[in-house]
């Protein structure tokens, strides 16, 4: 009797996104994994009459390779309004198909009418829904209607309780909250919010520091704090220029990098406290150089009041720098180590980051000692993990049976 090879394929995970993101590592180490077939499916590509407003100013610095050595598609998107930022603003039915061939779906936000139709595909279908939020809490940070907020408090918590068979955060804050709303913790998966840190590590190793501080008129000897975020309100900007301007530490200057409507502002607030000298405003960098600015600086300064993550502490970290971040900013929890890899105060607090900036600025050790924990601590938070963590998940959902959630 001839008996016939039986060929197990691989479970197919279907990613859904809005648009491509600046860092792709993730997806690419998860295509090279031999456990699972994964496609990207993509409801717009970068386009920037899709970005209207301050949030977005910076999507045509991310110059890298987005698109690169993994499998992904463009579905089209049949909105008469197309935006990014609106609920309206991607309907892409061709997802519905995609989620039919597929074993598996995650869903990264809920935001869009594309989402929902994907994941209602799912769900009629009896296949496994995983859904992605980096949401800290139920309160809208970003503007918008009464009656939206009101909306979302109703909505979030069913919608993580009852129709995600997994939730994938990328932060402990993430994790937190999503308890929070008494989803078990065995239905939230850490997938670590990453970079790509092989690449910013090569950059930062080739880049020419004092090359760069001759280019800023900044000394060699001198201790480089560093900004790098829009210049709108949430960002904060302007608790970096006071905090620096109190701490008064001999030989040290401000690399403030970023655009947006506070710009004006914030040199008129440079010249009123009189450190126009000690400041200096790079203005938008292309995120290929980026790494070089963090290479020639010496510690990471992020005060925002509302920061579900915030990747600038990821790619300061691979650079070697401590971060001074804010108690709102969601790596927080996971990156920071207080007084080893960097310090958290609490948000708009300025005595308190003057402190820091006081102790840190004026001691050449300590910078370069904590500098090099940074460095270890960010190697184990790398695109490796987020792709064993989000195939895990996949795994996990798709093992269990999608219709008995409870």
């Amino acid at each position: 009797m001839d008996y016939k090879a039986v060929v197990k394929t691989k479970p197919r995970v279907l990613l859904v996104s809005s648009q491509p993101i600046q860092n792709a590592a993730s997806l690419r180490a998860m295509a090279e994994n031999p456990r699972v077939e994964t496609l990207t499916a993509y409801c717009s590509l970068l386009d920037a009459k899709l970005w209207r407003d301050a949030e977005n100013l910076n999507k045509e610095a991310f110059d890298l390779p987005m698109l690169e050595g993994y499998p992904w598609v463009e579905v089209k998107n049949y909105s008469p309004l197309p935006r990014i930022g609106k609920f309206y603003g991607l309907i892409n039915p061709g997802l519905i198909a995609l989620v039919a061939r597929h074993d598996s779906c995650i869903v990264y936000g809920h935001a869009y009418i594309s989402f929902w139709l994907a994941i209602a595909t799912a769900k009629l279908l009896r296949k496994p829904v995983l859904l992605g939020t980096d949401a800290t809490s139920l309160q809208s940070h970003y503007g918008g209607s009464n009656w939206k907020s009101a909306l979302k408090k109703i909505l979030l918590p069913f919608f993580y309780k009852h129709i995600a068979n997994l939730v994938l955060v990328p932060s402990t804050a993430s994790q937190r909250f999503i308890c929070s709303l008494g989803v078990p913790e065995e239905r939230v998966v850490l997938t670590p919010y990453v970079v790509d840190n092989d690449t910013i590590a090569a950059i930062a190793a080739r880049a020419d520091p004092q090359r760069l501080r001759r280019e800023w008129q900044i000394p060699e000897s001198a201790s480089v704090v560093v900004f790098c975020a829009k210049f709108i309100e949430r960002k904060r900007p302007h608790d970096a220029l006071r905090a620096f301007a109190q701490a008064e530490v001999a030989n040290s200057y401000l690399v403030m990098v970023g655009d947006g409507p506070l710009a004006d502002s914030l040199r008129d607030e440079a010249e009123r406290l009189g450190i126009t000298e000690r400041v200096r405003f790079l203005g938008i960098v292309k995120y290929s150089h980026l790494p070089e600015v963090y290479a020639a600086s010496n510690l990471l300064l992020f005060p925002s009041e509302h920061e579900p993550y915030g990747l600038p502490v990821n790619e300061a970290m691979i650079c070697g720098l401590p971060a001074i971040v804010s108690d709102r900013i969601g790596a927080g929890f996971d990156l920071i180590e207080n007084g080893k890899t960097g310090f958290i105060y609490p948000c708009g607090d300025l005595q308190a980051l003057t402190a820091v900036l006081r102790r840190t600025l004026a001691d050449s050790a300590l910078l370069q000692a904590m500098g090099e924990a940074a460095r270890q601590r960010i190697a184990t938070w790398s695109p490796r993990e987020n792709a064993e963590a989000t195939i895990r998940g996949a795994e996990q959902a798709m093992a269990a049976r999608p219709a008995k959630i409870n």
